[in-house]
């Protein structure tokens, strides 16, 4: 691992440097070119013809044939400024579990706790469009679990990705972001400040260098990363199209386990879900059944999550709120719909509905809905 103090002029490093650059490349495509080289300082500056006898693709000749000095020398640069660091696939530090997979990137970029690599880890996603309630339910998952001793890893999306990197950060434990972007940037802008948190407090990866743009098939590049890394991956809401689906084949073509929770069969949300429970996902309701199913011991927890219904007393409601509230239910509803199953007035159910939103007992969703919030 080459860290601040390195030296910049390093033929490695440089050499390096060159290959986190190099479009295309895999750790699988370097390793077998190393063995018959000898080291990456070998591959610098060599001519084309021999770097592709090498069986290299032509984005990594390319780059290493005809070094871009500058972009090497600001690629440290930055790194250097952010006490940030470069890991190459040949380290003793590369984690385990993701050099046992295909395709692994040929170079990981790292701000923040790179001890967090060398911990367990399980990979929480999504839907970044999620209900109040599956938003609830991944940050409870990923503050459980991280006090079980779990790295949680995700992608830094909006929705789940988000609420899971927070539930570990507000239960004071590491979390790990893999980001589809190079480290100089955040991607969705609106997370910077969770970016930020997540640098003072875990781990922001990429194999992306410096100045990479948020490509659209960058993501599912990234997706294997999150799979890779993790001893299982955890979906907790998502259509049957959702990209999080994606990271969930991918850990399952990895030989990695694969958790969802389960839904309203009304809820589109759900249908994803579903559908990997339906191939063989594990079903789980509480933290304790992935740590089960992981190996590590459900000891391990700090606190009772046994099971997600496990809450304090809330102060008791009146009876026509409680009345609304056991008409809501757990799946959405409009308010015409709320008049036909209690018989209240619109005008009192709308009055209600905003108290129980203030309490934080109900929360607004599309199309004029309603949904209670466990």
């Amino acid at each position: 691992m080459y860290t601040r103090d390195a030296n910049p002029q390093d033929p490695l490093l440089r050499a390096w440097l060159a290959l986190a650059r190099a479009p295309g490349l895999h750790a699988d495509q370097l390793r077998p070119a190393l063995a018959r080289a000898g080291s990456p300082a070998a591959l610098w500056r060599e001519r084309p013809e021999r770097l592709r006898a090498l069986g290299l693709p032509p984005g990594a000749c390319a780059v290493l044939a005809e070094p871009p000095e500058q972009q090497l020398d600001a690629d440290f640069a930055f790194l250097q400024a952010r006490g940030g660091w470069l890991l190459p696939c040949t380290s003793p530090a590369y984690p385990v579990l993701l050099a046992q997979t295909q395709t692994a990137p040929a170079v990981l970029h790292g701000l923040g706790d790179a001890a967090l690599l060398d911990r367990p880890q399980i990979a929480v996603v999504g839907s970044r469009h999620p209900t109040p309630a599956g938003r609830e339910i991944a940050r409870e998952f990923a503050t459980g679990l991280a006090r079980a001793g779990l790295v949680i890893t995700s992608g830094l999306a909006q929705g789940i990705d988000a609420a899971a990197h927070e539930g570990a950060l507000d239960a004071g434990c590491g979390t790990l972001a893999v980001c589809g972007t190079g480290l100089d940037q955040v991607y969705p802008p609106r997370h910077r400040d969770l970016a930020a948190r997540i640098e003072r407090g875990g781990t922001l990866l990429s194999e992306f260098p410096r100045g990479t743009p948020p490509l659209k098939d960058h993501f599912p590049r990234r997706n294997r990363i999150l799979s890779g890394l993790s001893r299982g991956t955890l979906v907790v809401e998502a259509a049957l199209r959702s990209g999080s689906l994606i990271t969930a084949r991918l850990a399952l073509d990895q030989g990695r386990e694969v958790f969802a929770v389960p839904g309203s069969i009304r809820s589109p949300l759900s249908a994803g879900c579903h559908d990997l429970l339906r191939k063989g996902a594990c079903l789980v309701t509480a933290p304790a059944d992935v740590l089960a199913e992981i190996g590590l011991p459900i000891e391990n927890l700090s606190f009772d999550f046994q099971s997600l219904e496990t809450r304090s007393v809330a102060p008791r409601l009146d009876k026509p709120r409680e009345i609304l509230l056991d008409a809501l239910g757990f799946e959405p509803a409009s308010i015409d719909e709320l008049v036909d199953r209690t018989g209240l007035s619109a005008g009192s159910i709308a009055s209600m509905l905003m108290t129980l939103e203030l309490d934080l007992r109900v929360a607004p969703q599309a199309g004029g809905l309603y949904s209670r919030v466990r």
